[in-house]
């Protein structure tokens, strides 16, 4: 504090975390292995176990923030802040080679169940005496260990390399953020009854999209080239990912496959005024920004060495938001709430680009996104008693979804992208907690929604590795297919002691349902159908959206406080899914991969809750 009108703070965290990945599996996987929580993701090295994929994230944060406080009714905060840090993935990745997937689909059973029984029997085995269903890392290293290889004109020298290139190797997806920003918010009570806030904000950010490998698995080096376009093109200049360096040799450590950056600046501005008149309370708010994005690559992808090399166009986009409401109190413990916005957002940048890791081609018809939202709410106050009830409503408009995956009528990875998704999301929440004694408390919530898809966007496939264009403009009939990714429908109920003694205890049980997987939208058009009559079962099977069961968990949780010599120490424990539910599926996809022959081929993939599990953490204050 530097004065009384002056105080500055500085402050500062990180938090590194090294995780190892679940993968998911299509219920085949899971019923060869016996459990539902079975993971592709690992195999035995040496007798231990090794995950391919290994999450690393830390993005420390540094903030200085300034206050003024030029009268009593009025202050300014300001604030500067810096993160940056890594984010990043492992995973294994191969050329020429078999898929060292342990789930591929055509390690499964199923696969040869009608064509050749004998085999299929054979890998069932396989998964029931522990020789199949994981990555065998002994045979990836083996597999690179005698892969004698020349590499002629390395990195475009003229020299030669020779020794064993790498089939597998495991190579780290990063996305590293650097943001620089500042915010300034002053705020002022105009009178008795009415308060002003108004400020604005810079943010500057980059993130850095690279691949580095991580282990050679056992070979010398790797060949920066794409092995998709080794196969597609006769020419050796189109399958090189750096076209100014060719044929190049890369190790462990060594960036490859792509490098570039999104950078994203984002200015804003906003007001708000509130006003209080007898039993009203008001308030509305405005905001402008202006948003703009570019890519910046330093690799020149043979593919599309015109669109991938340096800064691209940058996208620029003004957006604005107005929003109001207002508390109607009908006494002292009764209030009615209502609350209205509109406003739109540009698409998310690393959406808005076709490829972004080959060129920097965007969506055609990029627009901002609306957004219209509402709702309305009632809200008890009493002693003992408090509650509201709330009806909502929102639409979202003009989204942009992309996404790259291999198509088996194309034969070859594919780049689907799709304009004027829109959705609307509607529904209902309750919340009560009740003070039955001095020491219980009760608490119960419900929520009712209905998240729908409210559009039939169009679609555009293209071929990754080059400009062809498969489809423009095809009818996705995504109208009224279910949001994925979240139970629309939950509720629970708990019960809390709270001891004079400076413990407590409680139990909650949990419901959730209307749990819906998000549709893959090439299965939903009118050329997936054409090779049925409705009559035909596949015919449903392509258009029914997978609904996940209904399911419930119970959680216990507890905690213990004790003021030690003036300092303060808390115990607290809780445990998670109590009665060991392992057959809750929480999510999962739908493989966008898919065959209109077959449709069974490619199933969803699902994930499984967590049995009982355990957290317990101490604190200490001072």
């Amino acid at each position: 504090k530097i004065n009384d009108k002056h105080s500055i703070s500085f402050s500062g965290f990180g938090a590194p975390i090294v995780q190892g990945r679940q993968g998911l599996a299509v219920q085949e996987a899971y019923d060869l292995a016996g459990t539902n929580y079975y993971n592709p993701n690992w195999g035995y090295q040496d007798g231990e176990k090794r995950n391919a994929q290994i999450s690393f994230d830390h993005k420390p944060l540094f903030m200085a923030t300034h206050v003024y406080k030029p009268t009593t009714a009025a202050v300014l905060t300001t604030s500067l802040f810096y993160t940056f840090g890594r984010d990043g993935l492992s995973r294994l990745n191969w050329n020429d080679a078999k898929d060292p997937r342990p789930d591929y689909y055509r390690y499964l059973p199923s696969y040869y169940s009608e064509t050749d029984p004998a085999a299929a029997n054979a890998l069932a085995n396989g998964w029931a005496n522990g020789s199949q269903g994981q990555i065998d890392w002994d045979q990836l290293y083996f597999a690179n260990g005698k892969n004698l290889y020349t590499v002629e004109n390395a990195n475009g020298t003229g020299g030669n390399i020779t020794g064993n290139r790498s089939k597998y190797i495991l190579e780290e997806q990063r996305a590293d953020p650097t943001r620089i920003g500042i915010n300034s918010v002053y705020s002022k009570e105009l009178e008795k009854d009415a308060h002003v806030t108004y400020g604005g904000s810079i943010n500057i950010q980059r993130t850095h999209y690279f691949k580095v490998i991580d282990d050679l698995l056992g070979g010398d080096f790797w060949v920066d080239v794409d092995q998709f376009a080794q196969r597609d093109f006769n020419d050796t200049t189109v399958a090189q990912n750096d076209l100014d360096t060719p044929n190049k040799v890369v190790g462990e450590g060594d960036i490859f496959g792509y490098d570039y950056d999104i950078h994203n600046n984002l200015y804003n501005g906003f007001f708000q005024y509130e006003k209080s008149i007898k039993q009203w309370e008001l308030y509305g708010g405005a905001q402008m920004s202006y948003t703009s994005f570019w890519r910046n690559s330093r690799f020149r992808n043979g593919r599309f060495p015109d669109d991938s090399f340096g800064k691209s166009e940058a996208q620029t986009f003004f957006h604005y938001g107005v929003k109001a409401g207002a508390t109607y109190k009908v006494t002292g413990r009764h209030f009615v709430v209502a609350n209205a916005a509109f406003l739109t957002r540009p698409p998310i940048s690393r959406s808005a680009y076709v490829s972004p890791r080959t060129r920097d081609q965007v969506l055609g018809d990029l627009q901002n996104e609306k957004a219209l939202s509402g709702d309305i709410g009632y809200v008890v106050r009493f002693p003992r008693l408090k509650g509201r009830a709330t009806l909502y409503y929102a639409q979202i408009k003009d989204q942009v979804w992309a996404r790259s995956f291999y198509h088996d009528e194309y034969l070859t990875l594919i780049n689907y992208t799709m304009n004027g998704v829109d959705q609307t999301h509607q529904g209902v929440e309750l919340g009560i907690e009740a003070n039955l004694s001095s020491t219980w408390q009760m608490t119960a919530v419900y929520a009712g929604g209905d998240y729908r898809y409210s559009s039939r966007p169009t679609a555009n496939i293209t071929r990754d590795n080059s400009t062809e264009v498969f489809a423009t403009d095809r009818t996705v009939y995504w109208k009224n297919y279910r949001v994925g990714g979240m139970p629309q429908t939950a509720a629970s109920l708990g019960f809390r002691y709270n001891s004079p003694k400076f413990w407590f205890a409680g139990v909650s049980a949990n419901y959730f349902d209307d749990i819906y997987l998000d549709p893959n939208p090439d299965r939903r058009t009118t050329e997936a159908l054409a090779n049925f009559v409705d009559t035909d079962p596949q015919w449903d099977a392509l258009l029914e959206q997978t609904q996940l069961d209904a399911n419930m968990t119970v959680d216990l949780f507890a905690g213990k406080s004790w003021i030690v010599k003036g300092y303060r120490i808390a115990v607290n424990v809780t445990v998670s899914n109590l009665l060991d539910n392992q057959e809750f599926r929480i999510g999962g996809f739908e493989q966008l991969r898919y065959d209109r022959t077959d449709v069974g081929r490619f199933p969803p993939k699902y994930s499984y809750l967590y049995g009982r599990n355990y957290f317990a953490m101490v604190t200490f204050s001072f």
